[in-house]
């Protein structure tokens, strides 16, 4: 999930590679809502080994009320820190 700061815009999608799309994110290198929203920080992610699960797991979440996103994202980066820059 991004967000264009603590509490901001949110965003939430789907890639297989997460550093090189957070990365397009960040350089507002594809317009769209991203882009115009200056949504680039990467705040909370997970990973899946099956792409339906994956692709599942977005609706699931996009579908949620935006109280249960932001405690999403804050039980594991209070902080509202760019998880990017970890990325292996």
């Amino acid at each position: 999930m991004l967000a264009s700061k603590r509490n901001g815009t949110l965003y939430a999608g789907v890639t297989n590679d997460l550093g090189r799309r957070a990365g397009e994110h960040r350089d507002k290198a594809v317009p769209g809502f991203t882009s115009r929203h200056g949504v680039d920080i990467l705040v909370w992610y997970e990973i899946h080994e099956d792409i339906d699960a994956t692709i599942m797991r977005e609706k699931q979440i996009k579908g949620w009320n935006r109280a249960w996103k932001l405690r999403l994202i804050e039980k594991d980066n209070s902080g509202w820190n760019d998880l990017a820059p970890g990325l292996a």
